[in-house]
């Protein structure tokens, strides 16, 4: 199926989920990275995908998803922390450019998420900027705190899930295009050992996509 044709979120979740799969069976087709697209997306971008991810070096989006130019819009930071910039950038992604999927992914051995759990057991925080991104992830540890969780990987998803949730409760735009059912949001955690991005919640998909 083409990109070109403005997939369902359900079908652009697929798409994504097929990379993946493709990535992680060592198979890559590595669509779109030719000059032939390069020249067809020259005067305009279709992506059919958001992708706010970690900034983390090892979460090249394109790579782990096998996909090229022009496929998807990416939004990273450091513990895919939202702010103003980032709200404004997914909103364009999903207004302006049509994006029927917007993808929150985060990682396993988070550097952002493990700087926070020792922020918050001894006290002592980052100084800087670095601690600005402690601060934006600490309601995700202390919620995961309240419930009970300790492994790392509970927590991680918790984290996911809180950004999820921040980005519906922040952007009327974004909750508006998924109440209507022309978007959809998903979270999805990353497995850095084996390359794999499995599901951790998803909001607006016409069905659920098993984990």
């Amino acid at each position: 199926m083409s990109t070109q044709l403005s997939p369902t979120p359900s079908e652009a979740f697929e798409l994504l989920l097929a990379g993946n799969r493709r990535f992680t069976a060592g198979a890559p087709e590595h669509p779109n990275q030719d000059a032939a697209r390069r020249t067809e997306t020259a005067p305009a971008q279709s992506p059919f995908a958001v992708l706010f991810g970690c900034s983390d070096s090892r979460l090249a989006a394109e790579i782990i998803f096998d996909r090229g130019l022009g496929d998807l819009f990416v939004v990273r930071t450091a513990g895919h922390v939202a702010g103003a910039e980032v709200l404004g950038s997914i909103e364009y992604g999903v207004s302006v450019l049509d994006c029927p999927l917007v993808v929150v992914l985060g990682h396993d051995t988070c550097g952002a998420v493990a700087a926070t759990r020792a922020a918050l057991s001894d006290g002592v925080s980052a100084t800087g900027y670095v601690r600005d991104v402690i601060e934006r992830v600490t309601p995700s540890v202390l919620a995961a705190r309240a419930a009970g969780l300790t492994d790392e990987d509970d927590i991680i998803a918790e984290h996911i899930r809180h950004t999820v949730d921040l980005l519906l409760d922040r952007s009327r735009v974004l909750a508006d295009q998924v109440a209507a059912g022309r978007a959809a949001v998903v979270g999805l955690s990353y497995r850095l050992a084996d390359g794999s991005a499995r599901v951790v919640t998803t909001r607006g998909l016409a069905h659920e996509v098993p984990a």
